[in-house]
């Protein structure tokens, strides 16, 4: 076969391949994971779900959709935040409706955790505690596919005791593993319908992990753009990793609608 004829079938090749393609996008439907409202967004979590909520304190907290969670009537549910909630609204609000059986945090006390420590007082709630970073790397190696990983974070404590152990290069380690969930419930600053997230500051937190770990990621957000508009380089979370995304201004972000997301 010639120089000519050669380019001649892979011209051919390319037009048909061109039409192939067009085709199927005729066909695809379109990516759109914004949804109308939390209850919306929350209709199918489970009893017994394990679920992850973003935020340090208040700073980042999706408190629509832990309102919207109240609401749908899930109990019996895991928790894995940094906190135990705080004062009445928030996680503070779940635990006091009743619908936690364990919380997983590395704070769980501090001046106004009043519903966690009346229900822990009274054996309603189980606590694991989980120093910080040993937390984050739990969540983030979940996301990363990674089963497991040896930390020196608490070894010689009580936190340690009943889990495997290790020395690496002359220093103790405690074998830790990964931490996943059913649901994470992300708050970011803006997002597109592909469900690609942007934070604010500090707000971004647990967020960018807890989307990764878990098998249905939910973000509230201040504001959604059309797609395109946020700049690639500036995407902390991925669409991939988000299912759901809805918007939640002003009076409807929930008891936390002051705090910074």
């Amino acid at each position: 076969m010639g120089f000519n004829e050669l380019s001649e079938v892979l011209k051919v090749a390319s037009e048909e391949m061109g039409r192939a393609w067009a085709r199927h996008n005729s066909h695809t439907p379109m990516i759109n994971k914004f949804v109308a409202s939390p209850a919306a967004a929350l209709v199918d979590v489970p009893n017994g779900a394990t679920v992850m909520i973003h935020g340090f304190g208040n700073a980042g907290m999706p408190s629509a959709l832990i309102d919207a969670l109240i609401a749908q009537g899930a109990r019996e549910l895991t928790i894995v935040n940094n906190n135990a909630g705080n004062a009445d609204s928030g996680l503070a609000a779940l635990i006091a409706a009743k619908r936690v059986r364990k919380i997983l945090c590395s704070f769980p006390r501090q001046s106004d955790s009043w519903h966690f420590d009346k229900a822990y007082r009274a054996g309603e709630i189980e606590l694991e505690l989980v120093p910080q970073g040993t937390l984050a790397e739990r969540i983030r190696a979940a996301g990363a596919g990674i089963g497991a990983f040896y930390t020196p974070t608490a070894y010689g404590t009580e936190l340690a005791q009943g889990k495997e152990t290790r020395v690496i290069d002359g220093r103790a380690h405690v074998f830790e593993h990964a931490l996943a969930a059913d649901v994470a419930l992300i708050r970011a600053d803006r997002g597109d319908r592909w469900g690609n997230l942007v934070y604010r500051m500090a707000a971004r937190n647990f967020g960018p992990v807890m989307a990764t770990a878990a098998r249905l990621a939910i973000a509230q957000v201040r504001e959604i753009v059309p797609l395109g508009a946020l700049d690639p380089e500036a995407i902390v979370t991925p669409g991939i990793f988000v299912a759901r995304v809805v918007r939640v201004t002003g009076a409807d972000a929930g008891a936390s609608a002051g705090t910074a997301a």
